[in-house]
């Protein structure tokens, strides 16, 4: 048993040199911008006080927030963990237990904030599709403007020990497995993990940890856009600003989301996503290859199959693979030992 279930990622929290050019994407992208306390905050159209938020200082991440089901559920954590349950001292209130992860990463775990009431989203457009035609003597026409991000839907964190990782946040936040991602067989390399919500239907991933090479990190953060529609106008306007494309547009195997990443002006990347999956915890977890994650169902390729020359999908898994077994092998045979 884990010592809580949270209910969901709450928000990702970020620094940068200069908060105007970063509230200038935000709102390209589709948010809700506003300053207050010296901090940028950015929020969707669910009600929530924000999503996202930017604290001046050298450009860098620095926190990712998940939500409690109560205060009661935030002061257990807090118990078991030794730490204190604190006031969190921004827009919304409510209270906040601060804890730092085997990598580092600050972990800011939240309750009690108050909600407004959520904004309307854009309506799904009746649809004509070969075998259903709902839509009659009506045209659509859609008005250019940015995508609306409803809300924060999951952080993919690149960690130094997957196992380890996984361990730390089940352990504490009841996250269950969607897919596990394999390199190669019985060689894992991370988890799409999803909140568990028993009967209630959850997004495939919450939190995606993986053990890949390089510095460590946010990957990218994911946020809910309206529908499909939304999303390529988003794409439209974020294109016609000139702002960095990272991948997109196109269809995720694992998820299934229709997915646009973006960079923002300091290098982070940032998901808008729609049409995603749900299970709830009577669902069993799979395992998948790495081309599972790397490949899409339809859509734009990953940015490292998009050259001229792009490596085949096997030969990058193979030398996860290999990296992976090395690490393992000298963690259990540190220096001064034999094997």
């Amino acid at each position: 048993m884990s010592t809580i279930r949270i209910e969901d990622i709450a928000h990702v929290r970020y620094a940068t040199p200069d908060l105007s050019a970063m509230r200038a994407f935000l709102e390209d992208f589709g948010m809700d911008c506003f300053e207050e306390g010296g901090r940028l905050y950015g929020r969707g159209s669910d009600g929530r006080p924000f999503v996202h938020v930017t604290e001046p200082g050298e450009a860098r991440f620095l926190a990712v927030g998940l939500r409690a089901e109560s205060l009661a559920d935030l002061e257990t954590l807090a118990t078991s963990e030794g730490v204190t349950m604190d006031d969190l001292g921004e827009p919304g209130g409510g209270k906040v237990v601060r804890l730092t992860d085997p990598d580092g990463y600050l972990v800011e775990v939240v309750a009690g904030q108050t909600k407004r009431d959520p904004a309307p989203l854009p309506t799904d457009q009746p649809f004509n599709s070969a075998t259903a035609k709902p839509r009659l003597r009506r045209t659509v026409r859609l008005d250019p403007a940015p995508a609306h991000v409803k809300r924060i839907g999951h952080a993919v964190l690149k960690v130094r020990d997957f196992r380890t990782s996984e361990k730390w946040y089940k352990d504490r936040f009841g996250f269950i497995t969607s897919d596990e991602v394999e390199a190669a067989k019985d060689v894992p390399l991370g988890a799409f993990m999803r909140c568990d919500r028993g009967d209630k239907p959850a997004d495939h991933h919450t939190l995606f940890l993986a053990q890949l090479p390089g510095e460590l990190g946010i990957l990218h953060a994911a946020f809910e856009v309206a529908n499909l529609d939304d999303l390529m106008l988003g794409h439209q306007h974020l294109k016609a600003a000139k702002r960095q494309p990272a991948w997109g547009v196109g269809r995720h195997i694992m998820g299934s989301q229709i997915f646009d990443y973006w960079k923002d002006p300091f290098g982070n990347e940032l998901e808008h996503w729609t049409d995603g999956d749900l299970f709830t915890a009577a669902d069993p977890p799979q395992k998948q290859p790495m081309s599972a994650l790397l490949a899409v169902q339809w859509g734009a390729p990953h940015p490292m199959f998009a050259g001229k020359l792009p490596p085949p999908p096997s030969l990058i898994s193979f030398v996860t693979a290999l990296q992976l077994r090395l690490k393992r092998l000298f963690r259990r045979n540190p220096e001064g030992t034999t094997a």
